[in-house]
């Protein structure tokens, strides 16, 4: 016989709690056993009058409907607030009754202007703590590694900006300009500038900087997302969000020390890829103890130059010794380098000359950042890596790069939804703190499903011992659902007239 359902019979009163409507395996219903926000409270107090004003949306419940959005890909307020209307287990797990209203999506964004970035750091470092003392943070190997995240503005808003222009009306320029409009002349000695490049930017949002992340991709408006993952379960440790054209490798020594500060243990191992391979991060490693997997990145094998190679560098000396065995000394010096300079008689007499430098120079450069001591020795381990480091980089792949794809693709990341540094550093912290809860429930209900088989187990054991020596029937009934047949229970024992 064929069903019929009734489409318009609709019940007024329905029994039982919300929560028994919610599929137990329901993400949502799974990460509220484990996320605790019971302290937000105390720390948003001060942003509120206590004495007078209507009463805020409560600051648990609006983090709630934050991450609820998040976990179900939804990363647009208004889009949020009409699917809890009809989806119990966001309303749920925010904590809001079927009649109850829920509050309006412009009430989040006030929300996320009032707290600042800095609130919503600590809500995603409250993860990080969880997920340590749930022992899912080893915090001796950590990846690191960066992506872009696209601006919230469109191809039509981009425009040029003219920096000789910018630095021209700002007085930073060294020379002024001639009354009747011609360029300055360089002085004495010094070189003629060339004009700096002019750059596209977006009025709708001048924070965002043109970036790629490969050369054979245009530019686009971007920002740069630092991603630090721990090598044994994947947890998100540290997260920072810059402009596009910030370099990631210049980012590294900071990273390091937050990644320490926020699991609270020593860091032995860091891997990354080409893009951190600076001489300076080699010696803060080095300084610091930590083993860093970082490929050197390769060098141009067919320069039009002698390349630098060929040029021996003394570290006790401090000097640089060139193919035609001279010697080039310290010239000038600065914040990120030295300028090494041979001297103008040894290269004026020198055979290699015209395949050193170019006819209108005089003699030979060598520049020589800090730490270039250590990038040598970075290239000399690398010819040798074995599988240890080839096993650690592969698993940087996946779990760094890995945990940007997931954020981007399941969690909306790809696109920045608000506009600003800070807003989008927000949307990286919340995204960042959804995706280690999703770590911690899943080990919380494999530890749930491991401990009821365990009581089973002993359960089981409890009365096969039971019948072992009293002998029971053959068929034991443990509850009212799980039979044992005769083949799964010992035989019932043997006395002897003796006995």
């Amino acid at each position: 016989m064929v069903g019929r359902q009734d489409r318009h019979q609709e019940q007024l009163f329905i029994p039982g709690q919300l929560r028994d409507f919610i599929p137990d395996d329901h993400i949502l219903k799974r990460v509220d056993k484990v996320l605790d926000l019971s302290w937000l409270r105390n720390e948003v107090k001060d942003l509120y009058d206590q004495r007078r004003g209507r009463k805020s949306i409560d600051p648990e419940a609006a983090v709630r409907l934050m991450l609820a959005g998040l976990f179900e890909g939804i990363v647009h307020d208004r889009k949020l607030m009409r699917q809890a209307q009809v989806n119990i287990a966001i309303r749920w797990f925010a904590g809001y009754r079927m009649d109850e209203a829920l509050p309006d999506h412009s009430s989040l964004t006030k929300i996320r202007q009032r707290w600042g970035q800095e609130r919503f750091r600590k809500i995603f470092l409250r993860t990080v703590s969880s997920c340590a003392d749930a022992g899912l943070v080893d915090g001796e190997t950590v990846h690191v590694d960066a992506t872009l995240i696209r601006a919230d503005v469109s191809w039509d808003s981009l425009t040029t900006r003219h920096v000789e222009s910018v630095l021209e009306a700002n007085g930073d320029g060294d020379t002024p300009n001639d009354p009747d409009g011609a360029e300055p002349k360089p002085r004495a000695g010094q070189g003629r500038k060339k004009k700096p490049k002019a750059k596209k930017y977006s009025p709708t949002d001048p924070e965002a900087t043109m970036a790629t992340s490969c050369k054979q991709y245009h530019l686009e408006p971007c920002y740069k997302q630092h991603t630090a993952v721990d090598d044994k379960a994947g947890v998100i440790v540290d997260v920072a969000v810059t402009t596009g054209e910030d370099s990631e490798g210049e980012q590294l020594p900071d990273q390091l020390d937050r990644i320490e500060a926020n699991t609270d243990r020593p860091l032995k191992t860091v891997t990354t890829d080409a893009g951190y391979a600076h001489s300076r991060n080699y010696m803060v490693a080095e300084n610091r103890g930590i083993d860093a997997i970082i490929p050197p990145q390769s060098e141009n094998r067919k320069p039009k130059r002698i390349p630098m190679r060929r040029f021996k560098y003394d570290g006790k000396q401090k000097v640089v010794r060139c193919p035609g065995r001279k010697v080039l000394r310290r010239s000038s010096y600065n914040s990120k380098h030295w300028v090494y300079r041979a001297r103008a008689t040894d290269c004026r007499a020198c055979s290699l000359r015209s395949r050193c430098f170019s006819e209108k120079g005089s003699a030979r450069t060598i520049v020589v950042s800090h730490g270039y001591e250590s990038l040598l020795r970075a290239r000399r381990r690398r010819v040798r890596w074995n599988s240890y480091e080839f096993e650690l980089y592969n698993r940087h792949r996946w779990r760094a790069e890995g945990a940007h794809g997931e954020a981007k693709t399941q969690h909306g990341l790809g696109r920045a939804v608000r506009r600003g540094l800070w807003n989008v550093a927000i949307q990286s912290y919340l995204t960042a703190a959804v995706m280690n809860l999703k770590r911690l429930a899943a080990v919380a209900s494999r530890s749930s499903i491991a401990n009821g088989l365990e009581a089973l187990a002993n359960r089981l054991l409890a009365v096969l011992a039971a019948h072992y020596v009293y002998g029971r029937p053959d068929t034991l009934i443990i509850s009212s659902k799980i039979k044992f047949p005769t083949f799964c229970v010992l035989p019932p024992p043997h006395y002897s007239a003796a006995a």
